[in-house]
């Protein structure tokens, strides 16, 4: 056990006496000049960092595809038998189909378009606005679609008699169906 004990001795202080390869080597020691005076080494040559490089403004994000909202097949037909249903002016029961083809597509802008101006026709301005501000949260990327919502809210404003209001979301629609 002792002899185990020498030998572990000996080798923790023969590994504290091992350069670190990873410490800077000393400095060169001063040789006197000819005259007396002490040189000093010049330092070795160093190099410049390389310097990262930032563009000056971020690069502008790809331009997203416009969306293009379509009816599908069933809820088209629906649709079709809604204007049929307002035409008479059975109003109730074009809501009732245009619902029925809410169930079908619930997150389609067009068909909340469709029901505010059925309740607009009705003349249920308050809902209507309501329908086209839902139909334009759902309509992003769809430029056609958020100009029907707005115009839809634009009417539906004016039926309330707010004419300032209706003429700015009329604006909105405009701009939006230059697009």
């Amino acid at each position: 056990m002792r002899v185990f004990f020498l030998i572990a001795m000996a080798v923790v202080i023969s590994a504290c006496q091992l350069p670190n390869p990873y410490k800077p080597a000393p400095p060169p020691k001063q040789q006197p000049a000819p005259g007396g005076a002490p040189t000093v080494p010049s330092p070795p040559p160093q190099q410049p960092a390389p310097v990262e490089t930032y563009p000056e403004t971020e690069p502008t994000p790809p331009p997203q595809p416009q969306k293009s909202y379509e009816l599908g097949a069933a809820s088209r037909s629906l649709v079709e038998q809604a204007h049929a249903q307002a035409a008479t002016g059975n109003y109730a029961v074009a809501a009732s189909s245009i619902e029925r083809a809410l169930r079908i597509e619930p997150n389609n802008p067009l068909l909340w378009i469709e029901l505010g101006q059925v309740r607009q026709a009705e003349g249920n301005y308050v809902q209507a606005e309501n329908l086209g501000r839902k139909g334009l949260s759902l309509a992003t990327g769809d430029p056609r679609a958020q100009s029907s919502a707005w115009r839809l809210i634009a009417d539906a404003l004016r039926g309330r008699g707010r004419a300032p209001e209706a003429a700015e979301a009329e604006a909105r629609a405009n701009e939006l169906a230059t697009r």
